[in-house]
């Protein structure tokens, strides 16, 4: 994982389903999934809070923990329904890297996401390694977590 794929609202791109169906080109493979590389590496500094936020969008802060209000309410709102959809806090992951680095976000980040199988790294948006389990995401486009 990569420090430029940690957008400034706190998501990891490097989970994402259209990052990872761009680095693994299931377009290839018969999936029709958008492309992303990263909010950073496109130069959008964040696609999820730079349209709502002048710091962001002029490129003035690099996290949202860096901002007085942080977090707002498109934030909190916008985290409330990635921990209850996908298993992740881009407000925890910010007040981690805050309290303690991006590089030990990183480090892991890498252990949490980590596929057990192959190595790879777990997709946030459906809990499958894009490696190991295309053939369950072939089987049902929409799949979105096991039930626990």
């Amino acid at each position: 994982m990569e420090e430029q794929l940690i957008a400034p609202c706190g998501m990891n791109c490097s989970l994402c389903i259209s990052y990872q169906s761009m680095k693994n080109d299931l377009k290839r493979q018969g999936f029709h999934k958008k492309y992303c590389p990263g909010c950073i590496p496109r130069g959008e500094n964040c696609i999820h809070m730079g349209d709502q936020c002048e710091l962001l969008a002029k490129g003035k802060i690099r996290f949202c923990y860096e901002c007085e209000i942080f977090p707002c309410k498109r934030l909190k709102t916008l985290d409330k329904r990635y921990r209850t959809k996908y298993h992740m806090s881009m407000i925890e992951n910010l007040e981690f890297i805050r309290d303690n680095s991006v590089e030990l976000f990183l480090k892991e980040e890498e252990i949490k996401w980590l596929c057990n199988e192959c190595g790879g790294v777990i997709c946030c948006h459906n809990g499958l390694c894009l490696n190991c389990d295309l053939e369950t995401l072939r089987k049902n486009k929409k799949y979105r977590w096991k039930e626990e």
